[in-house]
C-alpha cells in the first residue's frame, strides 16, 4: 500500500505506474482516493474545531451558571448540543471515509523499480543469467512420477481417495529424499546467517491482507470446492501442481537503504543452493505486468528440466519495499528515536515437490538409479545413489 501523501503529491506518477502494469481499469482510483483523502482531512479539521469550541463552551457554561445568567447558559448549552450532534455525525462519516480510502488504497499497485522491464505478462519476462550447463542425456528421461514409482516412492491413487485431487503420499527413499532436501536447505541458510523459524500453520485474515494483494490471496487460498479448475497440461500432472507442499522461505526485514542489497543476496542464495546439488538454473526478471501489486521488483529462479528440455520455476525472490510494513504497521526506531517503515523481502529457499522433480531429472542415471550429490549424502545416511526397486 502506498503512502497517501505520496499519492496526493504525485498523482501522475501513480497513474503512469498503473499504466506500466497494464491495469488501466484502476486509473479512476487515483482521483477517488485523492477526493476521499481531501474529505477525510476536511472532516478532521472540522471535528478539531468543534471539539475546541465544545471545550470553550463548557467553561463558559459553568461561568454563566455561576453568575446567575441561567437563560444565556441554557442557550449556550443548546448550541453546544447541536455541535455535539454534528461531531457524532462527522465521526461516523470519518470512519466510513477512512474505510473506503483504505480499501481503494490497497488496490492501487506499489510503485515498481525503474529497472523493471515493461511487459504485459509472464511471456515478456526477461532472462538475466544462466548458472550451470543444461544437459540433455543420451537416454530417455521418464516422467517424474514414473521415476518415483520405480522406487515405490509415490501413491497418488490412495491420496486421492483420502484427500482428493492434488494430494500425494511419498514413501521410502523418495520420502527420505524429500526430508533430506528440506533439512539440507535449512542448514544451508543457517550457515548463511539466517535464523531458522517454525511459524504457526494458521494466520489471521488481517495478517493475510497485510502480506499479499487481493489477487494473490484469491489465487493462493485452497478451496475444497471445484478442487482443480481445468487442465494444466501434460507436464503439470503428478506432483508439479498440487494443493499441499512444504516450503522454506527466506524473510528479510531491513532498512530501506539496504533492501536492494538484500534482494541480490536472496536470489543468489537460491542459485547457490541448487548449484550445490548439480542442478542448472537461470534467473528470469519479472516484467511489470507479471508483478503482484505489492512488489517493487521480482526475479524467478528456474531449474533445468532434461525431460522437457526447458527451464521451469522453482522459486521467486521479491522486494516489496515498505508496502507490507505500511499494511502491518512494522516500524523501526532509528538512532535519533524517529520511527520509519521497514522494507520487507521474501525468497524461496526450497519448495518440494518441484525441487524433487528438478533433482530427480538432473541426477537420473542411465540404469534408472539417482545419484546423490555429496552435500546431500549426510542427510541420506551416507547413500551415494538411490537404486530403483523395479
Amino acid at each position: 500500500m502506498l503512502d497517501i501523501k505520496f499519492v496526493r503529491e504525485n498523482p501522475d506518477v501513480v497513474r503512469q505506474n498503473i499504466r506500466n502494469k497494464f491495469q488501466d481499469a484502476k486509473l479512476p482510483l487515483v482521483d477517488e482516493v485523492i477526493a476521499l483523502d481531501l474529505r477525510n482531512r476536511e472532516i478532521k479539521k472540522e471535528v478539531e474545531t468543534l471539539r475546541a469550541n465544545h471545550k470553550k463552551a463548557s467553561k463558559q457554561y459553568g461561568a454563566l451558571r455561576a453568575q446567575g445568567k441561567l437563560e444565556e447558559a441554557e442557550k449556550l448549552r443548546a448550541e453546544d448540543a447541536a455541535s455535539e450532534e454534528r461531531m457524532a455525525a462527522l465521526s461516523a462519516e470519518e470512519r466510513q471515509v477512512e474505510a473506503d480510502l483504505k480499501q481503494k488504497m490497497m488496490i492501487i499497485p506499489n510503485i515498481i523499480d525503474p529497472s523493471v522491464p515493461i511487459g504485459k505478462d509472464d511471456s515478456e519476462n526477461v532472462e538475466v543469467e544462466r548458472f550451470g550447463e543444461p544437459v540433455v542425456p543420451d537416454f530417455e528421461v521418464p516422467y517424474h512420477t514414473d521415476i518415483m514409482e520405480s522406487f515405490n516412492g509415490i501413491d497418488l491413487d490412495s491420496a486421492r481417495k483420502v484427500a482428493g485431487n492434488g494430494f500425494y503420499y511419498l514413501m521410502g527413499d523418495i520420502a527420505r529424499l524429500h526430508s533430506a532436501v528440506i533439512s539440507y536447505a535449512r542448514d544451508f541458510m543457517i550457515n548463511r546467517g539466517f535464523t531458522y523459524c517454525v511459524p504457526p500453520f494458521m494466520i489471521r485474515s488481517d495478517v493475510v491482507t497485510g502480506v499479499m494483494s487481493f489477487a494473490e490471496m484469491d489465487a493462493m487460498m485452497y478451496k475444497i470446492e471445484g478442487e482443480e479448475k481445468g487442465a494444466h497440461g501434460l507436464e503439470e500432472r503428478g506432483v508439479y501442481r498440487i494443493h499441499q507442499f512444504e516450503k522454506q522461505e527466506m524473510i528479510v526485514i531491513c532498512k530501506p537503504e539496504d533492501s536492494m542489497m538484500w534482494y541480490d543476496k536472496l536470489w543468489k542464495n537460491t542459485v547457490d543452493l541448487f548449484r550445490s546439488m548439480d542442478i542448472p538454473v537461470r534467473t528470469l526478471e519479472c516484467c511489470s505486468g507479471d508483478l503482484a501489486d505489492l512488489k517493487v521488483k521480482s526475479v524467478d529462479v528456474e531449474a533445468w528440466s532434461p525431460r522437457q528440455k526447458k527451464y521451469f520455476e522453482v522459486g521467486s525472490c521479491s522486494n516489496l519495499g515498505d508496502a507490507q510494513a505500511r499494511r502491518l504497521g512494522i516500524r523501526v526506531v532509528g538512532p535519533d528515536k524517529t520511527k520509519y517503515l521497514a522494507h520487507t523481502l521474501n525468497n524461496t529457499v526450497v519448495a518440494p515437490p518441484r525441487m524433487l522433480i528438478a533433482f530427480l531429472e538432473n541426477n537420473l542415471q542411465a540404469d534408472g538409479s539417482v545419484r546423490i550429490p555429496e552435500v546431500l549424502r549426510p542427510y541420506m545416511g551416507g547413500m551415494e545413489k538411490m537404486v530403483p526397486k523395479k
